[in-house]
């Protein structure tokens, strides 16, 4: 008789693949399987805990995985790159792919690589671990080095999280990327943007040299994972409750996975039955969103307030950072999924608070990355595509958090002491001077500071 499964081995976010609840959502696993024989870059759009890891783990086993983190640069990804590699690799100069500096081995496999390209390096230890013989430097004077490198590594590079590159980091990258498959090498990118085929649109040589795919979730698919992990535990959720955990998923497998293992938690069910059983009470699915939304609580309370402290209180400030992150928060699921653009935000913002401006309001937007990360460059909530002017919430659990919860943001309090402020200065000049009230209200609306 088989020992009945966890819970947790089958629903749940895993830092490895649950292949009792693992789907080939749209055949992507097949997909990306063909383009990986082709030579071709493969750029992967998917926002936060949409299984990207599992994902990486099925299809590329053994990358060379670069998180990208707010702040980094183009060479800090290649730095990373070859010290998993056991290659230290030290730049001196850098000018598009023209590179000057030195690698030398750290370890015996990164002298094992170098050497297979005809480079002398050693490396070994005594008992101590001190250094035998030092690792002999090797001057690099352009970026075929490190492809050949990694291409004699016979490991893939796999850039994640790429939206937290800066725009100028990103424009570098692509036309990187063009170099890099000159000469054989071919990379995976992974990150949250809304426009479709970003890396061409930062350098159109890349065309014809890069793949696209999406790797967002559809209702089937959804459907599947709960379907294909209830049969491996022998139960079965009712239509309203399995109905429910998509909607609130917002089509974000991680979610799915938090709220189905919740879900059981709430029922007291940890392990598989012999005989099939079904969740029917909706309190069950109830409780587990209340959990879950509790737990978020902490995390979205710490985004808000990094980003509250980002705005300026001045007397006569325009509020611009509170009226766009009042706008951005309050915004319908679908945009903030699908991308809430500038103009709309502007127009909303701009009938709130007339002295607010476009060029402004850009300018703000692409300053809220940089407010909502923490010291370690992570925790991006929601980013601003400024190639498409464009908006997108990077962290679908903020949709979910807002829907169950009923918070009061730290903008909301200083827009509300702005309005009653400007009511009273209305007030008291119109007292002070009837004639020139009209007058003195334009005056006011012409100071502008809009940090």
């Amino acid at each position: 008789m088989l020992t009945p499964k966890k819970t947790q081995d089958v629903f749940g976010l895993s830092n490895t693949i649950l292949n009792d609840s693992y789907i080939d959502r749209g055949n992507l696993d097949i997909e990306v399987q063909r383009y990986l024989g082709r030579p071709t870059h493969i750029a992967l759009r998917g926002e936060s805990k949409c299984g990207k890891s599992w994902f990486r783990q099925k299809n590329i086993p053994n990358s060379i995985v670069i998180q990208c983190r707010y702040g980094k640069s183009i060479i800090d990804i290649y730095t990373d790159a070859l010290a998993q590699l056991g290659i230290k690799l030290t730049i001196e100069q850098s000018k598009g792919s023209n590179l000057r500096g030195q690698i030398e081995a750290q370890t015996s496999f990164g002298a094992g690589i170098l050497s297979k390209l005809g480079l002398k390096a050693s490396f070994g230890s005594d008992k101590s671990d001190s250094i035998k013989e030092k690792p002999v430097g090797q001057d690099i004077n352009d970026l075929k080095f490190i492809a050949e490198i990694i291409i004699f590594s016979e490991r893939r590079l796999v850039i994640e999280d790429f939206h937290y590159l800066s725009t100028e980091e990103r424009k570098k990258f692509s036309y990187d990327l063009k170099a890099l498959w000159d000469y054989g090498c071919f990379v995976i990118i992974i990150g949250v943007w809304s426009q479709n085929n970003l890396l061409t649109y930062l350098n159109p040589d890349l065309t014809g040299r890069i793949v696209e795919l999406s790797i967002y979730w559809s209702t089937e698919d959804l459907k599947a994972v709960i379907v294909k992990g209830s049969k491996a535990l022998n139960i079965k959720f009712t239509n309203k409750i399995e109905t429910n955990i998509i909607d609130n998923c917002f089509g974000n497998v991680g979610i799915l996975q938090k709220l189905l293992l919740l879900t059981l938690d709430k029922a007291r069910v940890f392990e598989g039955y012999t005989e099939c059983i079904e969740i029917q009470d909706y309190d069950f699915f109830m409780s587990a969103a209340s959990k879950y939304a509790d737990d978020l609580n902490a995390t979205y309370q710490q985004f808000a307030r990094r980003v509250s402290a980002g705005i300026r209180k001045r007397k006569d400030s325009t509020g611009i950072y509170a009226h766009a992150m009042a706008i951005i928060v309050d915004a319908y699921d679908e945009k903030l999924i699908n991308g809430l653009d500038l103009n709309e935000i502007y127009q909303i913002a701009h009938n709130r608070e007339p002295r607010i401006q476009k060029n402004n309001l850009r300018v703000v937007l692409n300053k809220l990355e940089e407010l909502q990360v923490d010291e370690d460059g992570r925790g991006l909530v929601i980013a601003f595509n400024d190639s498409n002017d464009e908006i997108t919430a990077v962290d679908r659990q903020l949709l979910f958090y807002r829907r169950h919860l009923s918070v009061k943001w730290p903008w909301e309090a200083l827009l509300s002491e702005m309005d009653d402020r400007l009511n009273g200065d209305k007030i008291f000049s119109s007292k002070k001077n009837p004639d020139n009230k009209k007058k003195n209200e334009t005056e006011q609306m012409n100071i502008f500071d809009f940090i």
